[in-house]
């Protein structure tokens, strides 16, 4: 099975303490790996995490994940995983993610999801809109 990957891609090799005892990665460390990507995708942008904390005074937190697994990764696997928006508001975004592994040139679908992400103000952890400078970037 061939995978787009045409969004943001990120490498991430499996080590043992991402697996369990049988070397298959255990299911919700696929969450770390798409919090790094989407991480990086968002540095990628011009957007850092710290700074936005500084600057703004808000930061995004998760607030719903929607996960399927196709495939288990296993303890050595190339991963490459993705991040890109689906859509946007005000005070909330959902991020599209992959997980795949890398076989040669292609690419094999292990795990998809949609993660829903939304600003708060960092002294009272509300939400509020997210800066309109920080959504111009990611759109």
């Amino acid at each position: 099975m061939n995978g787009s990957t045409s969004a943001f891609q990120w490498p991430v090799r499996i080590y043992w303490e991402d697996t369990d005892a049988g070397g298959i990665v255990f299911y919700a460390n696929y969450l770390k790996f798409f919090e790094r990507a989407r991480t990086e995708w968002l540095r990628s942008l011009g957007i850092e995490q710290q700074k936005l904390r500084e600057i703004h005074e808000g930061m995004f937190v998760v607030s719903e994940t929607s996960v399927k697994y196709h495939l288990p990764a296993r303890l050595d696997d190339e991963l490459l995983v993705t991040a890109g928006l689906i859509e946007s508001g005000r005070a909330s975004m959902t991020i599209g993610q992959k997980a795949y592994r890398t076989v040669g040139k292609n690419n094999v679908l292990l795990c998809e999801g949609s993660i829903r992400i939304g600003w708060v103000d960092t002294a009272s952890l509300k939400p509020a809109r997210i800066p309109p400078q920080v959504l111009e970037q990611i759109r």
